[in-house]
Parts: C-alpha cells; sequence; structure tokens
C-alpha cells in the first residue's frame, strides 16, 4: 500500500501546473504524480513535428527534471479506477494508492464519429498527444503523398502548413463556411484561408466528409457531401476532442452534459477532496458565463495553477472566473490570434456591440526589413464600452498581443480606459506610438461610439 497527500493523475500541461504550483504552496506534502505515457508531448508543439521539428525528441516536456527539482515523486501507470469513499485508487497493475487529495488531469481524446464509415482503414490517423502513436504516424506520412485533413481548427491548418510545407499535397476540408470560424470573424479568416491556398494547400469550406474511401485495408480517399471524391493516401482527422470523464463517472462524480466533470471556481467536483483540471475539467466561458467547450493548453495551466493554490486552503481571490479561449497560430510566418467573444458570437448571444478594426505596421518606420503589417480588431459592448473580444494579425508579436487582449478582458477594460493607456515604444519592437492598432482600434470604437451619441442628440 502506498500513501501521498496528493495524487495526480495526469502528466502533461495541467498536471504539471498543479504538481509544481502546489509543491511551492505547500512544501511539507507529499506529491505523486501518476501517468501514462514515458514522455509527455508538449501539447501545441504537435503539429510541428511533422515539419518544422526534426522529430517528437524535440517537443518533449522536461517534467521529470522538474519533478526532481522540486522534489514530487512521479511514476508511469494507468489508475482504472477510484474509491473516492475510501480515499484510494487502483493501478493497472493491482497497486493501490491512498491519497489525501486527488486531481483529475485526464486530459481528452481525439473525436472519431462513429457515423463516419472507413475511420478503421490503415493510414487514417488522428492527433493524441502520444509520443508512440504520433511517431508512428509521423514514419507512415514519410513515404505518401496526398494528404487529406478533415477540421480547419487550429491542429488541422497548422498540420496542413506544415505537411505542405514538408512536400505533401495537402487538401483541407471544412464543414464550416471558413477555417478558423469558432476563432475569427469572416474577414479575417478569410485572410487565412488566402494564404493556406497561396501556398499550394487545396481548401474546401462549407462541405462535410460523407465516407472514407478504400480498397479493403488502406485509405484510398474521401467522399464528400456533394459526391465529390478526393484522392487521398492518408486521412487525418482533426475533428476536435472529447473529455475524458470516464473515469471520475465511474467514481460518481458529477459530469455535465456536453460530458465534462463539473467544478466549482476552485477547480473542486462535488467530492471537495477530488480536484479536476485541464481538457477533462468543465469550462465556463468568461463573457457569456455559458458553459463552452474549449480546450486550450494555456487554460489548462491556469486552472493548474489555481487549483495548485488552493489544495489545502481556499482563497477567495485566487479562483477561475472562466475562460477567455485565447488563441494564437503562425501560418507561414503570418501569425494569427484571438482572445474572448468573435463579433458574430457577440452577436449571436445578444450583445449590443460596436467594433472597431485599423490596420498599421508592428514597427516603424516600415521600411525596417522584418516588419510585418497589423490588423486589430476589438469587439465592445456598446453601453459600457468594456471589450469583450478580439483580434490580431501580424507578424511574432501577435501572440504577446493577444495574450495582451486577453488581460485587457479578464479585467473588464474599457476603450476609454485603452485609450488614455501608456505605452513604451521602439522602432526595432513595436508599432509607431502614433499609430498603435491596439489604440487607435480602441479609437475608432470611441469615435463610432461618439457619433452615434452626437447622431442620436441632434435627432431629438
Amino acid at each position: 500500500m502506498k500513501k501521498t497527500d496528493v495524487l495526480v493523475i495526469g502528466g502533461s500541461a495541467a498536471g504539471l501546473a498543479v504538481a509544481t504550483t502546489g509543491k511551492s504552496h505547500y512544501p511539507d506534502k507529499k506529491f505523486l504524480m501518476i501517468r501514462k505515457e514515458e514522455k509527455v508531448m508538449v501539447p501545441c508543439g504537435i503539429p510541428y513535428i511533422f515539419g518544422s521539428l526534426d522529430s517528437s525528441e524535440q517537443n518533449v516536456l522536461p517534467a521529470d527534471a522538474i519533478y526532481d527539482k522540486l522534489g514530487i515523486d512521479y511514476n508511469v501507470g494507468e489508475v482504472i479506477s477510484i474509491d473516492k469513499e475510501a480515499k484510494k485508487c487502483k493501478l493497472l497493475d493491482g497497486e493501490e494508492i491512498y491519497y489525501d487529495k486527488l486531481v483529475l488531469a485526464i486530459g481528452s481524446t481525439p473525436v472519431v464519429p462513429k457515423w463516419l464509415p472507413g475511420t478503421n482503414l490503415d493510414n487514417v490517423c488522428t492527433i493524441p498527444k502520444n509520443k508512440i502513436y504520433l511517431d508512428r504516424v509521423k514514419d507512415k506520412l514519410q513515404n505518401l503523398k496526398k494528404i487529406v485533413i478533415v477540421g480547419g481548427g487550429f491542429i488541422g491548418v497548422e498540420f496542413s502548413d506544415e505537411l505542405s510545407k514538408a512536400g505533401k499535397e495537402v487538401t483541407l476540408v471544412e464543414i464550416l463556411p471558413h477555417i478558423l470560424s469558432l476563432a475569427f470573424d469572416k474577414e479575417l479568416d478569410k485572410m487565412a484561408e488566402d494564404i493556406l491556398t497561396n501556398g499550394g494547400i487545396k481548401v474546401n469550406t462549407g462541405i462535410g466528409v460523407k465516407e472514407i474511401l478504400g480498397d479493403g485495408e488502406k485509405v484510398t480517399g474521401i467522399l464528400l457531401n456533394n459526391g465529390d471524391k478526393l484522392d487521398a493516401d492518408a486521412v487525418i482527422l482533426s475533428m476536435g476532442y472529447k473529455p475524458n470523464s470516464k473515469l471520475a463517472s465511474e467514481a460518481g462524480l458529477r459530469i455535465n452534459d456536453i460530458g465534462f466533470i463539473c467544478v466549482d471556481e476552485y477547480m473542486r467536483t462535488n467530492d471537495p477532496d477530488i480536484i479536476a483540471v485541464g481538457d477533462c475539467a468543465e469550462k465556463i466561458d468568461f463573457v457569456t458565463r455559458k458553459q463552452t467547450g474549449i480546450m486550450l493548453a494555456s487554460t489548462a495551466c491556469a486552472e493548474g495553477r489555481i487549483a495548485g493554490m488552493n489544495l489545502f486552503r481556499l482563497s477567495v481571490i485566487k479562483t477561475f472566473s472562466g475562460t477567455i479561449a485565447i488563441f494564437s497560430t503562425s501560418i507561414s510566418g503570418t501569425s494569427f490570434g484571438a482572445a474572448g467573444l468573435t463579433e458574430a458570437q457577440a452577436i449571436k448571444e445578444g450583445f449590443n456591440v460596436v467594433t472597431g478594426t485599423f490596420e498599421g505596421m508592428d514597427r516603424h518606420p516600415g521600411k525596417l526589413p522584418d516588419m510585418h503589417k497589423q490588423i486589430v480588431k476589438l469587439i465592445v459592448a456598446r453601453e459600457s464600452g468594456v471589450i469583450i473580444g478580439g483580434e490580431a494579425i501580424g507578424g511574432k508579436s501577435v501572440g504577446e498581443l493577444v495574450n495582451l487582449i486577453g488581460f485587457i478582458i479578464q479585467s473588464r477594460t474599457n476603450i476609454y480606459t485603452l485609450q488614455t493607456a501608456q505605452i513604451g515604444t521602439h522602432p526595432l519592437l513595436t508599432a509607431s506610438p502614433t499609430a498603435y492598432p491596439l489604440i487607435n482600434a480602441a479609437n475608432i470604437v470611441a469615435e463610432k461610439i461618439r457619433f452615434e451619441y452626437v447622431t442620436l442628440v441632434y435627432k431629438y
């Protein structure tokens, strides 16, 4: 029999964040991490092992070195059951581990639709966070030419870009009208489509897949809903992920109606000694307060830090008040970032919004060699001026710019505060202080609101 103060199941981003944060806040407590994989992948880096990186070894989390430094124990194994009354977990090899606090950071699994024929054919692949499986996929793709990717979200787009750079003939199929449409409004995600198309990738949007075709064993292509057939040596399914909540459900923990483990703002389940974080845990949208299926490593780490801080004593200021859904990616040298609601989502939810879009440059003067056009769009609640969403396109600085927009949303900053914000600029590092896209987008919104007010006053 083994006993630990804190047992963490799952060793990816959320589990790592819980264990390291928890140990720093409660150094006298004993922490034990149990994970399935010998080596844990950096989740967001997975597409790049198929192109930019030489191998999956270059995309491994240095978790063990961190655990050794902090004095956190870790084992490779699989937990198959939880007895919450006895406060113990049973592993596949029969070992039992007793805990004081249990953290479920058990992640998610790629969606493979049961209604889609042909998913069992050879060379039909998914994208799990499993190094051994991904190495096999990479080996398979080495000598294959025509690749069809089903799903135009971030992972599907990044895989398309990487495989195209590696010399593959790539076709991307997305059932929605545009790729990345859950994060960007149509005028911006159309730019991403154009970059992919100009790079030689065939992009089919607004059409779904009816069947994956094969010769009995191997995939040969796909059949679209409109009757068109696309040849394929391999098909990669990037159709989303589902939370791994079976273990929790079997233990009697509450699961919400979209399959996530129910948690409160301290990340506690309906058993106060069991915490859930990351892809398996329930998410509430920061703005709409509705359930959401967003799964991001950055969100998982935020949840992990909050859970780690609150393991043995609660702090009312250290809570998770909803996901802002901060996304970013880079396609052929152009970066895309988004945080909060898109304009379309805001309108659908019933918000009365004003938007402002400004196009400038991310360096000054514009003749600098690494200058990149930068576009910023802000989505603002009309009555309050509070920023509830933002989107950006530009160079590498977009990654940090969208993080700033996320912080602006989380702090409920309004455009008038942003208009008077003090910023530091430098020609080699930032946009010009006289044409700073983020502030100028706020200026445009403020001017629209002022014009509407003046017009209303004049009318009456």
